[in-house]
């Protein structure tokens, strides 16, 4: 019996059976046919590549220096006599900026002026006169000396017989006696002379007295020297910045005593990486920006160190302004531009648009007509502040997806979408218009219920 009732019910599920197959065919087949066409689509924006200039701009921070600057220190140590400028005089080179005392330099200065003219003296005496007129001289001379040492010896000879006979007393044979020492001394200097004149002659009279001359000269200038370090003076044009000392304080030497800056040139010192710096030669145009103001100051690259700093492995750069503003003092920290190399007439894609790959090639994503998206191997030439030379792989006009394409799969289905209206810029025009009516002297309330009006 139980056989009997399973039977109808086993050929109903075998009769079923294949319609059952048949249905989840078609299930299956729909299933995966909405799944097709359910691929989904990346929403992009799209710009054609253009034509046009592009720059490298090379930016970097920098400090304000003055292109000449002096540090004055005395080179002699003394008391601060006077000062004749104020901290912010302009000066001028040789200027007189303080003196220092300077009396004990002013006596020793004198004493060497006198020793000098007295060299000078003696030595135009010894080139005035000829070596004959001198020796002959020397000869009157020791022949003078000669016949007075002759008397005196016959008149201490003649005292001697009249005290050894007792008609004369002792101090007249003593005063004798020195007299013919004197004589015979005289004669001897006198004959001296006349055996050096006759052995040296003219040439080296004249070097002694040349010599002579020439160290009261080199005497004369030291002392000028050191008087002269009394005397502070200015080796530049330009405008004291520093004064730390006052009247009556001690001076060290080699201590700075003034600082002067000449403020009419000044030059923004930075430090960029070697990258940075290919290109770089003096001449090329750069900008300097303060915090804090709108306009830049033009300038010029002026200095590229030929050497790296050891330190930092960079390298020094030089910007100078031509006319540096009064807003512009030294020690400032500023911003530097400096256009380095420009590209005319070049194909350009915004830097957005640029990815590369894992293997480190450049590319962009091209929107097909297709509606679908293409990668693009390209040759990146000058990087730009907002777009980027392509010097191979993108013709001007293709376009280019700068926006949704980072991390885009070749071949993706995309949809191009306007770009957004920026709400923020109407915001602002709105803004100035209220600003221009309230100078124009209308309120902004009476603009609010004027345009109400107009709704109405």
């Amino acid at each position: 019996m139980t056989s009997r009732l399973d039977w109808p019910h086993a050929r109903l599920s075998s009769s079923l059976f294949p319609l059952l197959l048949t249905i989840l065919i078609f299930l299956t087949a729909a299933c995966s046919k909405k799944e097709t066409e359910a691929a989904p689509e990346v929403s992009v924006q799209v710009a054609p590549a253009r034509t046009g200039d592009v720059s490298r701009i090379v930016t970097a921070e920098a400090v304000v220096s003055p292109l000449q600057q002096a540090v004055i220190a005395p080179k002699i140590s003394s008391s601060i006599k006077s000062f004749e400028v104020q901290r912010g005089a302009r000066v001028h080179k040789g200027q007189l900026l303080a003196v220092l005392e300077n009396r004990d330099l002013s006596a020793a200065a004198e004493q060497s002026k006198g020793e000098y003219e007295q060299a000078e003296a003696g030595y135009v005496t010894s080139t005035g006169s000829s070596i004959p007129e001198q020796i002959q001289k020397a000869e009157l001379d020791a022949s003078s000396s000669k016949a007075a040492a002759d008397a005196q010896q016959k008149i201490l000879d003649s005292r001697k017989e009249l005290f050894q006979q007792g008609a004369l007393p002792r101090r007249e044979l003593d005063a004798a006696e020195v007299a013919a020492a004197q004589a015979q001394s005289q004669y001897q200097q006198a004959q001296k002379v006349l055996d050096d004149l006759r052995r040296s002659g003219k040439e080296q009279a004249l070097k002694t007295a040349g010599g002579q001359l020439s160290a009261a000269k080199g005497k004369l200038l030291g002392a000028e020297a050191q008087l002269s370090y009394s005397q502070i003076r200015s080796p530049i044009d330009g405008v004291v910045t520093d004064r730390p000392l006052y009247p009556g304080e001690l001076a060290t030497a080699n201590q700075p005593l003034l600082t002067v800056m000449n403020t009419s040139r000044l030059i923004a010192k930075a430090h960029v990486s070697q990258a940075q710096a290919a290109g770089l030669k003096k001449g090329l145009a750069a900008e300097i920006r303060i915090g804090g103001e709108d306009d830049a100051i033009p300038a010029k690259l002026s200095l590229v160190s030929p050497a790296l700093d050891p330190g930092s492995t960079t390298i020094e750069v030089w910007v100078e302004a031509a006319k540096p503003p009064e807003s512009l003092r030294p020690g400032m920290t500023v911003q530097i531009s400096i256009t380095a190399a420009t590209a005319k007439d070049a194909i350009l894609v915004p830097n957005s648009a640029i990815f590369q790959t894992n293997e480190g090639a450049n590319y962009v994503l091209i929107a097909g007509s297709d509606n679908i998206a293409h990668q693009k191997t390209v040759q990146l030439g000058i990087h730009g502040t907002t777009d980027t030379q392509i010097t191979s792989g993108v013709n001007a006009g293709a376009s280019i997806i700068t926006s949704g394409g980072y991390g885009l799969p070749d071949k993706t289905k995309i949809k191009i979408e306007a770009p957004a209206k920026d709400e923020e810029s109407g915001k602002a025009d709105e803004k100035s218009d209220d600003k221009s009516d309230e100078k124009a002297g209308e309120k902004p309330a009476d603009k609010t219920k004027s345009s109400g009006s107009e709704k109405e």
